[in-house]
């Protein structure tokens, strides 16, 4: 592909087949292909094909284990040549498989499958697919390099006879620096075999049914070429040859091809630096020792031992050991997490300085590291609805410009007389415009948004998602795990008289050691935390939500409701604990051998940044609203921490869906923050949802927008991503419309000569590919 018309009119071509829906992105040179079962795989790429493109093959190099003759061999390379679009060899004596396969109709992960169900073992051995990709870009930059330094030493003679040329194609023909026979000689090669690429492509596009800019260069410099020949085969010295003309223009578009794609292959440098972030070895511990292994052959409950400095090279769960480990790849925090027993830890991390034991949970494709990167490639490849203006022009382009050309060339002979004059204005015409541009515009700015949003640990699931985003008037939140910790934490301790705060902690923490109910282990967690030495409990009575009877040191321990104590027929002074109720806490009374001793007062802790984060989107005009089942003195007292003045409390998960609808029926799009588990309906209901913190669970689909690390924070980070990359996709939209609309009537004008006019186009696109990447300068929490 070579501008937007070819995107366009691949799409054309899939979505004329029976059951498919097709998106083709030029920026990133994918087509993502949608089938119902009526058209199958194989006729997708054949339709490619004689459309007059290509979907390139891939290799796939597999270890295999368990052959023992060549018969085995011969036999699993019947088998893999059996898979669709697969042409497998497999060598016995360096037990190898080597595949030549078509992506898209087989992946390294079906091939593997296929050959253990055949009785072998595989593991990948070459390189991945976007290795091979990035080794086939590198070998066409350097191939088509040469052929720009060849095409600008053979039009460097023909551009100095130039300068006295410029001012608007007059002068004396009869003055020539350089005789024509050797312009003739310098210009030919240049047309036909430097700008071959020109003519394979235009023809690919004409034989399809279509145009393309190949079509618009091959015609216009032909144009000038073939005229300058004739002039110069004829013996017409009073006219004046251009080849000059054509040899530069095709020397300044393919610079700008050049320039293009150097600049292309930085769009998906986030992509590329996510790939190289996964291990590629292991230690693992088997039969008593510690073995490196490819992390290709380890698999879940393998124990996998993490050094000093290492990368966890699978997801897994410690097992012993403490250290604190470096986030920063997967979640954008800079900050190190401490890691011991029971925590969970994700490949491509970082480990401090401890030693970790971990179980592996997540190996290969199932790790969070290999869902961001199918979340982002996936996202790059999308198209924002905001592309879709710039499509339908595309569509119509090239046969507009040729019609524009032709008139120009008439109107300008029938005015003028003159031929030659005409000739250069429609060739002017045809090289100053470009529907590059235009389907640049849009892929590359939302390829550079989602790789920065990838870094900063912010996953789009697609474009749209990422340009409604900015749209956003209404933010709804989720309390629970969203605004808060989403874990009870002992956060008042008010004894009564003749206790100290220690003595009753420790009294109630001894009575609650042995309940798994997360408030007792949260005043547990408290008096550990406090380092408070807890007394074995004995003869624990659990009433049933109520509370706990049990003896600690000889000494009969009550913990429980307020109203528990009164039925127990302990005495609370009263208006006790009105303060902490009023402030929405869990009351926890506690009594000694009858006596009150106190209470204790558990809140669900709200998030360091919850605050600062509200703030931020009340600054951008976003109006926050929180949804919480709690009572309505718990979520008064939430809301007024984090600066929240419109809230919603006793909202059952169930009504949450409705609740996000209710506040669309308003009139504004709806975003709905949450932590993607029990908030499924609210996130599904709303125009744009953001799930937070559910990476860690490698849901990284659960929403439009999912947030690895927990923080709303990263809500206000990814409206602040949307509106910095709509705002590069409007102005690169403006440059390519502004463009074409000045440039294509300065050309049917005469005010444009086609060299200025070629590398006017060659321009064109590597402005707003170079626009898209300043997107690279943005960054979170700004």
């Amino acid at each position: 592909m070579t501008c937007a018309a070819c995107a366009t009119r691949i799409e054309k071509v899939l979505n004329r087949l029976p059951g498919v829906q097709a998106g083709v992105n030029l920026a990133a040179e994918r087509a993502q292909v949608t089938l119902s079962g009526e058209t199958a795989p194989e006729a997708v790429v054949e339709a490619i094909r004689k459309a007059g493109f290509d979907v390139p093959r891939a290799d796939l190099e597999l270890s295999i284990s368990g052959m023992t003759c060549a018969a085995c061999a011969a036999r699993l390379e019947k088998v893999l040549n059996r898979l669709p679009g697969v042409e497998a060899a497999v060598n016995f004596a360096n037990e190898r498989a080597v595949l030549h396969y078509q992506p898209g109709l087989l992946s390294p992960q079906a091939a593997i499958a296929a050959v253990e169900k055949a009785g072998f073992g595989a593991i990948e051995a070459g390189l991945d697919i976007r290795e091979q990709e990035r080794a086939r870009h590198a070998e066409a930059w350097r191939r088509d390099l040469r052929q720009f330094w060849i095409a600008a030493l053979l039009t460097l003679p023909l551009a100095a006879q130039m300068p006295a040329m410029l001012g608007g194609w007059t002068g004396d023909a009869h003055h020539d620096l350089i005789p024509r026979w050797l312009q003739l000689l310098l210009a030919t090669p240049v047309q036909f075999w430097i700008g071959a690429r020109f003519y394979r492509g235009a023809w690919s596009a004409l034989r399809g049914g279509g145009a393309n800019m190949d079509v618009l260069v091959a015609l216009g410099t032909s144009m000038a070429w073939l005229f300058s020949t004739l002039v110069t085969l004829l013996g017409m010295h009073e006219q004046h040859v251009y080849f000059e003309a054509s040899a530069v223009i095709i020397t300044l578009v393919l610079l700008g091809k050049l320039m293009e794609a150097r600049a292309k292959a930085r769009t998906g440098a986030a992509l590329d630096a996510l790939m190289r972030l996964q291990p590629k070895m292991a230690r693992i511990e088997r039969d008593g020792e510690v073995v490196e292994v490819p992390v290709a052959t380890v698999r879940p409950g393998d124990l996998v031992i993490v050094r000093p400095g290492d990368a966890v090279p699978v997801d897994g769960v410690v097992e012993s050991g403490r250290s604190a480990l470096n986030e920063a790849m997967l979640t954008g925090e800079s900050l190190p997490v401490d890691k011991a027993a029971g925590d969970k830890v994700f490949a491509a991390t970082l480990n401090g300085e401890g030693l970790l034991r971990c179980r592996a949970t997540g190996v290969g494709a199932s790790t969070l590291l290999a869902g961001i990167i199918r979340m982002v490639a996936q996202a790059q490849g999308s198209k924002a609805p905001v592309q879709r203006l710039a499509d339908r022009i595309a569509a119509v382009f090239v046969p507009v410009v040729v019609a524009v050309a032709l008139f120009t060339l008439a109107g300008w002979w029938l005015w003028s007389g003159d031929f030659a004059q005409a000739l250069i204005n429609a060739v002017a015409v045809l090289v100053i415009a470009c529907p590059c541009a235009l389907g640049l515009a849009t892929p590359t700015a939302i390829m550079v948004g989602t790789g920065q949003g990838a870094r900063a640990g912010m996953l789009v699931k697609n474009a749209e998602a990422l340009e409604l985003a900015e749209k956003v008037k209404v933010l709804a939140v989720d309390k629970t795990g969203t605004l808060t910790r989403g874990e009870p934490a002992v956060s008042d301790l008010l004894p009564a008289t003749g206790w100290t705060p220690a003595a009753l902690l420790e009294a109630a923490a001894a009575l609650e050691q042995g309940s798994a109910h997360p408030i007792a282990q949260a005043v547990v967690a408290r008096a550990r935390t406090e380092g408070l030495a807890l007394q074995p409990v004995e003869a624990v009575q659990n009433f049933g939500g109520k509370g706990l009877a049990g003896q600690v040191g000889g000494r009969t321990v009550l913990a429980g409701t307020p109203a528990f104590l009164l039925e127990r027929g302990v005495v609370l002074p009263p208006g006790f604990c009105d303060e902490l109720a009023a402030a929405g806490r869990t009351l926890v009374a506690v009594a000694v051998d009858q006596g009150f001793a106190g209470v204790l007062g558990v809140a669900d802790q709200v998030r360091e940044d919850s605050a600062r984060a509200v703030a931020r989107l009340q600054a951008r005009g976003i109006r926050v609203v929180m949804l919480t089942g709690d009572h309505e003195a718990t979520a008064a007292a939430i809301a007024a921490q984090v600066g929240i003045t419109d809230y919603r409390a006793g909202v059952l998960p169930g009504d949450k869906a409705a609740a996000v609808k209710a506040l669309g029926a308003e009139g504004v799009r709806v975003g709905m923050a949450g932590d993607g588990i029990n908030d499924a309906p609210a996130l599904a209901a709303a125009d744009v949802s953001f799930a937070i913190g559910v990476g860690a669970d490698v849901a990284v689909e659960a929403a439009d927008i999912t947030l690895v690390r927990n923080s709303l924070d990263g809500v206000a980070d990814a409206i602040d991503l949307s509106r910095a990359t709509l705002a590069k996709i409007r102005q690169n939209l403006f440059f390519a419309f502004i463009y074409n609309v000045l440039g294509i009537p300065l050309a049917a004008l005469g005010f444009l000569n086609p060299v200025v006019a070629g590398a006017a186009m060659a321009m064109s696109s590597v402005s707003v590919v170079s626009n898209s990447l300043l997107l690279r300068r943005w960054r979170a929490g700004r």
